[in-house]
């Protein structure tokens, strides 16, 4: 009962530290990114946290397998560098014996990782996709869209708009330019001030004040030039039509109910990233030698390399799956089984050379 806790105080620790490194440079990554299309004018400002804690939300399942993986195979090479195995195998304890206490850390793991890959992560990216709808503008209008200092396209490719300067509440602009085509002239009109407006029909406009139109025909030497104090230009919005629906952020129950390639291979994908950190912890046992006279990295670029290449079947029966080239029925547990065989292997070659030698004896 004290090796049990002892083990799990030591896994508990090591996982930790694993953890806060792994979400520090995963929070990092995902913060540039997306202050990168804030500035873009792809996101809006204010949703750039709450996209950032969805994003991370949605990495969580993959984040803790690492951390599972990474965190078994610390604690059992620092157990064999401070010669601690030495004495394990010299009290006449086989490496099997490491598997009870794993498994006894390991399974709650897995099971918040099965939760959070089978139901929250698909609900974190459907609420991104909503909230960047929101909030990134698809559903406002032109002069709610532009950026200081920025070309902006209209939706209809028909229009250029270019401000100056945004207030607050992104309805007044000052310094406005606008190209437009209409009638097969080109209009450009540039204004002090202007703002956004909406008639009671549910028509937006743009309205400019205080500037002048230029009007050309292409191929006509010849412009006309109006003057104005107030001039409306309607602005094409788009209707809200809700959020692109994909297997990703399709609920677990919908994938089941729907049944199509696609669909199934986004719930082998769910499935399997449990299954590959079970399956990851037992193979971190074998996998924790280190010789303590030897280089005390090569265990771990071998851990990191395994890591990569289950994670890339994966991916690839998942594709395969989804492109009807191979069944859901054997694709789901394909890899695993085949990642499973290794563990007898690595055992026999790890396990117990005292128990070898006195076998010999």
């Amino acid at each position: 009962m004290i090796f049990q806790r002892a083990v799990r105080r030591e896994f508990t620790q090591a996982a930790l530290g694993v953890f806060i490194a792994l979400f520090a440079i995963l929070l990092t990554t995902q913060l540039i990114r997306l202050l990168g299309q804030a500035a873009a004018g792809q996101v809006a400002s204010e949703a750039v946290v709450a996209l950032l804690g969805f994003a991370a939300l949605n990495s969580l399942p993959v984040l803790l397998s690492l951390t599972l993986f990474m965190a078994i195979l610390l604690t059992l090479s620092r157990s064999y560098r401070d010669s601690e195995m030495v004495v394990w195998f010299a009290s006449g304890q086989s490496l099997t014996a490491w598997v009870r206490p794993v498994l006894t850390f390991t399974l709650p793991v897995v099971v918040s990782i099965a939760l959070l890959s089978l139901l929250i992560s698909p609900w974190a990216l459907k609420m991104s996709a909503e909230y960047r709808q929101k909030l990134t503008g698809q559903n406002r209008d032109d002069t709610a869209q532009v950026s200081p200092g920025a070309f902006k396209e209209a939706s209809s490719s028909q229009r250029v708009v270019f401000v100056e300067a945004v207030a607050d509440d992104s309805t007044q602009v000052r310094n406005i330019f606008v190209s437009s085509m209409q009638h097969q002239k080109l209009g450009v009109m540039m204004a002090a001030t202007g703002r956004s407006e909406q008639m009671e029909n549910g028509d937006r406009f743009m309205v400019m004040e205080h500037g002048r139109r230029y009007e050309v025909t292409p191929g006509v030497p010849e412009f006309r030039v109006l003057e104005f104090v107030r001039y409306a230009l309607r602005v094409d919005t788009k209707e809200s039509q809700g959020i692109e629906k994909t297997p990703k952020n399709t609920s677990t129950r919908e994938l089941l109910k729907n049944g199509s390639p696609g669909y199934m291979a986004e719930f082998l994908w769910r499935v399997g990233v449990p299954l590959s950190a079970l399956v990851l912890a037992l193979l971190a046992i074998p996998m924790s030698f280190v010789n303590p006279r030897a280089g005390r990295s090569a265990n771990m670029i071998l851990a990191l390399l395994t890591f990569t290449i289950y994670s890339n079947l994966l991916s690839v029966s998942q594709a395969w799956v989804a492109q009807g080239r191979l069944s859901f029925a054997t694709g789901w547990w394909l890899v695993h089984v085949l990642m499973a065989a290794l563990l007898p292997l690595l055992f026999f070659r790890r396990i117990a050379v005292f128990s070898f030698l006195r076998l010999r004896k």
